[in-house]
């Protein structure tokens, strides 16, 4: 041992061959041990960790410096730095290991793992040569022949078992997880995945959260907290979270045999609500850009806010200690629990304690109240609405003042509808909810087509059918381009007045939006001719506040700035996700998903997997994030729809009932778990999805 803790600055033999310079080889304990060009990432690591005060193997390195040589022709089989690599490393225990340390290996960008060779139980100078030969060889199979490749050297060790940490969970990217994977003996079959191993998932404080068994040990509590400590001791070394190679040797000491940086997106830790797309998936179909945020998001929060409160759901202070409804990457997702969809548990004394039973009872007689009282409020708000929608005169003949305003009083009108529609819904009987103004659109879409109306005319004369589109800052809507009539049942039988009176709110929430939408882009225009936008079209990247301070002249845009907003939408936001300390999505695992979803009708179907929502193969299923109303032309061609979100109750749904089109809703990870071109059987009662094995020919 003592030969390898000296350093080889003196010892160690250097190039001679005017390549440049640098030792050929390197104690690891060495500090220029720690430069990754020299020595390669692996080895640099551990000799940092051994800096840092980690328990790491004493080693030698064979540097990049040495690969260089030999690869520009030095005869290798009797070279001196690999006599004296092999006399440091004898020094220390036989037999050896040589494993890989390329420059390419073990970054924050890629690990490689397993594409290079490690030697284990190297007993003699002629097998030392053949590993390290074997080592730089295996560059040929990544296609890196000549690539700066060191070759690491250290004692084999024999451990009573081993395995591989994560310094956060590799799926989910949470940092208040670890993740260990251990099996009996060293770690190598573990990593090389010849096998499972035990696999433990533990909090930051070393509790298991789960375990599974498979074909590795179970591992003492004491020595799952000192895994923990491990973990967090290199953080502090690295600066960040590690995916390490550990083994714990029959002296009971735990060893860290290698550390390269976790390649999974470091999220943080998750808090706050759990959030999800499904309740306004259908507001809200498509990513929104900044001024669409600001004109429709803080009217609907706001609404939300009110409506719970009234209802009794929760406390004001409560509501407003939420965001309730947030954007990340354009995708808007809502509070779960203020949207009903999750409950809150409650604790012994929330439950036993009078002040909560009387404040429920207080709630109830709220509520009550309002319950009797809300179809007339309804209808006096459609009253009202529908005489300022009248009243609002052709958007070319107001003044770039009064479209500013007309954002403002959206606002003002748009909370109050949105209020309504949720207090409706929450607090009468609206009749299942079978009529929607969707399934209304889509007939009054398909006849008008087979009229021969053009879509501006079907517009002018039926805007119901703006249910079918999503709101969006634009000149006009763009109406699907299929439309079938299907069987939609008798309208008696399709509600009652209260669910008319909720769709009819739905109606003008869709109305207003577009209103608004329009009038932006009009703004838009304007803004184009004057020589403040390059495009009307770059409004929509703008906030709101951004567009009044352009038009008062107090501000300009800058449009290298504006660009740089221009398609960049999220990835579609899971069903159930909280957002972290760094404000990341972490998915949130619901208590009912496990495999499949919620079945919302439609019977049973069969047929192969599509993701293609534009135009998707007839008999397919489709299998899709979320459901939206532009999906409702498509329904006569599907034999099944699979959604990550939505509910049973949204319009797309109870069209797909309608149609006898088998859907099941709220399948987290639907698009992962079920490729495309894969045969499937949906059950839109029971929610399952069922693989069909493929037929094979005699």
């Amino acid at each position: 041992m003592a030969d390898l803790e000296a350093s080889t600055e003196s010892a160690g033999v250097s190039r001679d061959d005017g390549a440049g310079d640098g030792p050929l080889v390197v104690n690891l304990h060495d500090p220029v041990a720690r430069d990754a060009v020299l020595t390669g990432s692996k080895a640099a690591a551990l000799s940092q960790a051994a800096a840092a005060g980690l328990d790491t193997l004493p080693g030698v390195v064979l540097t990049t410096a040495y690969s260089a040589v030999v690869d520009g022709g030095t005869q290798r089989g009797d070279h001196p730095a690999l006599r004296e690599a092999f006399a440091m490393a004898e020094g220390t225990r036989i037999p050896l290991v040589a494993r890989s340390s390329s420059v390419l290996e073990d970054t924050a960008g890629s690990s490689m793992a397993g594409q290079f060779d490690s030697v284990i139980g190297i007993s003699g100078f002629d097998d030392f040569v053949r590993a390290v030969q074997s080592v730089l060889d295996s560059r040929m199979r990544t296609g890196l022949d000549n690539s700066p490749i060191a070759v690491l050297v250290q004692p084999l060790l024999e451990p009573r078992y081993g395995g591989v940490l994560f310094g956060i969970d590799p799926v989910s990217g949470r940092t208040d997880r670890r993740v260990v994977a251990a099996m009996d003996g060293a770690p190598g079959p573990l990593v090389s995945g010849e096998v499972d191993g035990s696999r433990y998932q533990l909090d930051s404080r070393g509790k298991v959260l789960s375990f599974a068994q498979g074909d590795g040990p179970e591992i003492p509590a004491r020595d799952l907290r000192r895994l923990v400590a491990l973990s967090n001791d290199v953080v502090r070394a690295f600066g960040r979270p590690q995916d390490v190679e550990w083994a714990i040797g029959a002296d009971g000491r735990l060893w860290l045999l290698q550390s390269r940086p976790v390649t999974t997106e470091i999220r943080g830790v998750p808090q706050g609500p759990v959030f999800g797309p499904g309740p306004i998936a259908e507001t809200f179909p498509e990513p929104l850009a900044e001024l669409e945020h600001d004109l429709w998001v803080p009217p609907l929060r706001d609404a939300v806010r009110d409506a719970v409160v009234l209802a009794g759901m929760v406390t004001r202070k409560q509501a407003e200690a939420s965001e309730v409804i947030i954007s990340v990457g354009g995708q808007v997702a809502i509070d779960l629990r203020l949207a009903g969809e999750t409950k809150p548990k409650l604790t012994l004394g929330q439950k036993l304690i009078p002040r909560h039973a009387v404040r429920r009872v207080h709630g109830a007689w709220q509520t009550g109240r309002l319950r009797a009282a809300m179809p007339t409020l309804a209808e006096r708000l459609l009253d009202r609405v529908d005489a300022d929608l009248e009243a609002v005169p052709a958007l070319s003949e107001l003044s770039g003042r009064q479209l500013v305003a007309l954002f403002h009083r959206g606002h003002v009108v748009l909370r109050a509808l949105h209020a309504h529609e949720i207090l409706m819904g929450m607090l009468t009987d609206t009749g299942g909810n079978r009529m929607t103004g969707a399934s209304v659109a889509l007939r009054v879409l398909a006849e008008a087509r087979q009229e021969g109306l053009t879509d501006q005319e079907v517009l002018e004369a039926s805007p119901i059918v703006l249910a079918l589109t999503p709101p969006r800052v634009a000149p006009r809507p763009e109406l699907p381009e299929e439309a079938a009539l299907m069987h939609l049942g008798r309208d008696e039988e399709s509600g009652n007045d209260h669910g008319i009176l909720r769709e009819a709110l739905r109606l003008r929430v869709r109305w207003v939006q577009e209103l608004t939408g329009r009038a932006a882009y009009e703004l838009g225009v304007r803004l184009t001719e004057a020589g403040d936008l390059v495009e009307p079209d770059m409004i929509r990247h703008m906030t709101l506040d951004h567009v009044e301070a352009v038009f008062t002249k107090r501000a300009v845009v800058v449009p290298a700035l504006v660009q740089t907003h221009l398609h960049k939408f999220g990835a579609p936001l899971p069903a159930m996700f909280q957002l972290s300390d760094r404000g990341k999505v972490i998915p949130v695992q619901g208590d009912h998903e496990v495999s499949g979803g919620t079945g919302a009708g439609g019977g049973a179907g069969r047929g192969r997997v599509t993701y293609d929502a534009t135009d998707p193969p007839r008999g397919s299923v489709l299998v899709t994030t979320t459901l939206t109303p532009g999906l409702g032309p498509l329904l006569t061609r599907l034999n099944g729809i699979v959604a990550e979100t939505g509910s049973v109750l949204s319009h797309l749904a109870i069209l797909a009932r309608e149609a006898g089109v088998p859907t099941v809703v709220g399948y987290a990870n639907a698009v992962q778990d079920l490729p495309e071109g894969a045969e499937v059987i949906v059950d839109g009662e029971t929610g399952h999805v069922t693989f069909l094995a493929e037929e094979t020919s005699s």
